[in-house]
């Protein structure tokens, strides 16, 4: 079943090979719950990492909104703790083990009522792929045109 994210990671694809992807689901406060109702999440640079075997993703941003109660101490930028079980946890710990391999955020979806995280196992692009995934892209627009013309 294709997730149909409310927030995406673009940057992600540009910057990124990606080798796995992941999903998770979040523990989150209600505050947060009600602020990724209204998008107001940002995950740019979010990235996850292993601590005791449990899985957290850093920087994850989710802005309060204005009409939650005062008396709550709102910390955007809280350390969320993610769901996995125990096979998924041991597979992104051996892949963060091995030289260049990180884990990011992909986006987050609706399953039922329930916010779920796309995590991807990524490596990082040089900028010589990313200017030969480029003149591909450009060779195939100019080879469709070729073809078209021909017809």
């Amino acid at each position: 079943m294709k997730e149909k994210f409310f927030v995406f990671n673009k940057k992600v694809y540009y910057n990124f090979f990606i080798k796995e992807k992941i999903n998770a689901g979040l523990i989150l406060k209600g505050w947060e719950v009600k602020s990724l109702r209204l998008n107001k999440v940002t995950i740019i640079n979010s990235y996850v990492t292993v601590l005791d075997k449990k899985i957290y993703v850093y920087n994850l941003d989710i802005s309060p909104l204005k009409t939650v109660c005062n008396h709550i101490q709102f910390d955007s930028k809280r350390v969320k703790q993610l769901l996995l079980k125990k096979k998924e946890i041991e597979f992104l710990q051996n892949y963060i083990n091995k030289k260049g391999f990180t884990i990011v955020v992909l986006g987050l979806f609706w399953k039922k009522s329930w916010c779920k995280i796309n995590l991807a196992v990524v490596k990082g692009k040089k900028k010589h792929d990313k200017r030969n995934i480029l003149k591909k892209k450009i060779w195939n627009v100019k080879k469709t045109r070729l073809l078209k013309k021909n017809i």
